[in-house]
């Protein structure tokens, strides 16, 4: 899951999955593989396949996975937040499919080497400036030989726009890339995932990019948002920076009929020889 280090990455999701959050998340895993079905195809996601979902976060594409797998495969659910994995473990459960979660970081997930048909990663080397490299090198070593693939997903942040917000938007979004600059976080790696596969040893067999435009439902204010306390433990926002922008967020989701959020996001699969 992408993360802001210095907080804690679950804590808007309940434990208390009710059906109608159990639906939810399998919506947003289903509208992932509709857009990429292809691509989950040609790194190999299939029955009977063992995949590594390293940084899962809640679990949401860890139980579509387990699903299609089916009994004769297997999947891992990897993160290094007890309660995220907590809550992958509650939605497998509720949803019936098998996964297996242990607590790891994307660098040292713990996992056997050399044992996955497919090792996946998204929305996670954003958050990780300085070790990206060092992470698809252990996603690779998690590949099988004659075979395996890495499956990696991640954004170009200096194409996102949110149309119509609030210019408090805009203040806390500088914030917020001010943040990940003191950490050396590239929030533009997903235009570069092939030359870290490549890297890693791997071949690039597909290397695609789309632009997601959405409308954003009621209360989603977006990662700047997401990361107030880290940014105010980092002393880029007060608490009446909070306040202000919060007001302002209220007034505009009044009126939400010109919000259109756009964002580019890459897929890169690299094959083990």
């Amino acid at each position: 899951m992408a993360t802001d280090q210095g907080r804690n990455p679950v804590a808007d999701y309940s434990l208390t999955l009710d059906d109608s959050e159990i639906a939810r998340y399998r919506l947003m895993a289903d509208i992932a593989e509709r857009r990429e079905h292809e691509l989950w195809t040609a790194a190999g996601v299939a029955p009977g396949a063992r995949i590594a979902d390293v940084g899962c976060g809640p679990g949401a594409l860890s139980v579509r996975l387990a699903d299609i797998v089916g009994p004769d495969g297997v999947v891992w659910a990897v993160d290094r937040d007890a309660d995220a994995l907590a809550v992958a473990s509650a939605l497998a459960e509720r949803s019936g499919v098998p996964v297996h979660t242990d607590t790891g970081t994307a660098d040292a997930t713990g996992l056997a080497e050399a044992t996955f048909d497919v090792v996946m990663l998204r929305h996670v080397l954003a958050h990780n400036g300085g070790r990206e490299q060092a992470i698809v090198d252990h996603l690779a070593a998690l590949a099988r030989p004659d075979g395996g693939a890495v499956y990696l997903v991640d954004i170009d942040a200096s194409g996102f726009r949110l149309r119509g917000a609030p210019a408090a938007y805009d203040e806390l979004d500088a914030r917020y890339r001010e943040l990940h600059r003191r950490r050396g976080n590239d929030l533009t790696v997903g235009t570069r995932l092939d030359e870290l596969l490549t890297a890693a040893g791997l071949e690039v067999i597909a290397y695609e990019g789309h632009i997601d435009v959405m409308t954003p439902p009621p209360g989603m204010r977006g990662p700047a948002w997401a990361a107030r306390d880290a940014l105010l433990a980092e002393g880029l926002i007060t608490p009446d920076d909070i306040a202000r922008w919060d007001e302002a967020f209220k007034q505009a989701e009044q009126n939400r009929s010109g919000l259109r959020f756009f964002g580019n996001t890459y897929v890169a699969i690299g094959r083990r020889a």
